[in-house]
């Protein structure tokens, strides 16, 4: 895949014998990848990173008001990560809904995996990322950008180290798709950490209740926001083991590994 993105040619899948593009910038694996006659819609929330002025603004502005909602900035939220992900460090890791690439970049510069995969499904988020990359002078030969739904992930069954997901899961449209994606693509002892924001708006305990808080959730932002419980479940679910968590206010950081 590395050597596919940096040729600029397009790739091949030995499965399905599908040609997926590679436009110099990221190799395109979304499912209409190369399609006239198909291009897939996903919800607004998905959407909205998708424009050209949300993905220019993000890493300028608006990513550091997350500290308004608990999060300890990027810096420090990077070592948080690196403290769970201490057990692949020598592997490969998803950078997954990576956005601008803030932290893509700085797993890449860290020279603490072999290969960082930039993954998201907004093409002008992965092209804010290649022009920070270019700007920052970051080191290319462990870093590729890919274009792929988090629920759909283009990647052999235990075949990465690591997954991180900043500031993402709430922003998917089906957060059990893709944590239990993540879990399929994992080797086993790999390593799931992610941040994401919780809003308790009405306890989860009783179960009416946990439906109108859902209800309310999604038709007022297009956002799921989950509890802590919620979160571990799901990564139970999934088949990961040794759920942990942090949290801050609305803000969480999740670990969870798959058993060895």
């Amino acid at each position: 895949m590395q050597k596919a993105f940096q040729s600029a040619s397009n790739l091949e899948c030995h499965t399905c014998k599908k040609d997926y593009q590679n436009n110099g910038i990221y190799l395109d694996l979304a499912v209409a990848s190369g399609s006239k006659d198909y291009a897939e819609t996903m919800p607004a929330a998905t959407e909205l990173f998708r424009s050209p002025l949300v993905s220019f603004l993000y890493e300028r502005g608006w990513r550091q008001n997350f500290v308004w909602g608990g999060f300890p900035g990027p810096e420090r939220e990077f070592e948080m990560a690196k403290g769970y992900l201490k057990p692949s460090t020598g592997g490969t890791i998803i950078d997954a809904s990576c956005g601008s690439g803030l932290f893509s970049r700085l797993f890449a510069k860290s020279g603490m995996f072999s290969l960082v995969t930039a993954l998201d499904f907004s093409e002008n988020m992965l092209q804010q990322c290649y022009n920070f990359i270019n700007q920052e002078g970051v080191p290319r030969e462990n870093l590729i950008l890919v274009r792929a739904d988090i629920s759909r992930l283009p990647f052999v069954s235990s075949s990465v180290d690591a997954v991180h997901a900043g500031a993402a899961i709430h922003c998917w449209p089906s957060p059990s798709a893709g944590v239990a994606e993540i879990s399929r693509v994992l080797c086993p002892g790999g390593v799931f950490v992610a941040t994401t924001f919780i809003l308790d708006v009405l306890p989860p305990v009783i179960p009416i209740l946990q439906t109108v808080r859902q209800y309310y959730i999604r038709a007022s932002s297009n956002y799921l926001f989950l509890s802590e419980g919620e979160l571990e479940d799901l990564c139970r679910t999934c088949g990961l083991v040794n759920f942990s968590c942090v949290r801050n206010g609305p803000f969480v950081m999740i670990s969870a590994t798959k058993p060895s």
